[in-house]
């Protein structure tokens, strides 16, 4: 019961990385007011949690209606994954999450917490495909303790990344941009291992269930 809300942990966090919003929360705010920046984050974690919520209940059955297998996504989920940990391991800026041509419009917008903020910074593609992933599988009704305990991990990753949010300036001048990227390739490496996971274990169902 525990290892797969485990699992899931390690996944998850390292896909939504709190640690890459430092930089990005900060720039956003800047000269900003104290009260303004802690209601993006509230508003930003908030959105996030409604649209991953929103995946998690109706992605596979939207997957089914589609004629789309959980094999075949396992093995699509599992090349983004890796897309974006070789983004993390080289520390570029992720293409998974934003263009720039958002980012820009970004800059120019009274209220953030949104767009770019809840999507597609925290619950950017790899974020959504990974609830796909995790909790495709599972049906409600009859596992609702593992449904639920895996939406527990999500709202305490999403609460970590709040907290981040709301410490973002002091964590910036300790921290600096050199340890976010150092964060980030150590979580890239370990979701780099887990996207092939994932692939493997798509090719596993596709050739053996079809």
């Amino acid at each position: 019961m525990l290892e797969q809300p485990l699992k899931f942990f390690v996944v998850f966090l390292a896909v939504v990385e709190p640690i890459s919003l430092l930089p990005v929360f900060s720039g956003l705010t800047q000269g900003a007011t104290r009260a303004y920046r802690h209601r993006m984050a509230v508003k930003a974690t908030v959105a996030a949690a409604l649209l991953l919520a929103f995946f998690a209940l109706v992605g596979a059955p939207f997957l089914a209606l589609m004629g789309i297998s959980l094999g075949a996504f396992r093995i699509f989920g599992g090349i983004l994954l890796f897309l974006l940990a070789l983004e993390m391991v080289f520390a570029r800026e992720s293409g998974s999450r934003t263009s720039s041509d958002e980012h820009a419009e970004s800059q120019r917008r009274a209220d953030i917490s949104v767009v770019p903020l809840a999507f597609p910074f925290i619950s950017g593609p790899g974020a959504l495909a990974t609830v796909l992933l995790w909790f495709g599988p599972i049906h409600l009704l009859d596992q609702p303790l593992l449904f639920l305990s895996l939406f527990v991990v999500v709202v305490v990753v999403l609460s970590i990344s709040l907290v981040i949010m709301w410490l973002a300036e002091p964590l910036m001048s300790i921290i600096g941009v050199t340890g976010v990227n150092v964060a980030g390739r150590l979580f890239g490496v370990v979701l780099g291992a887990l996207a092939v996971q994932f692939v493997v274990d798509g090719l596993r169902s596709v050739f053996l269930h079809g």
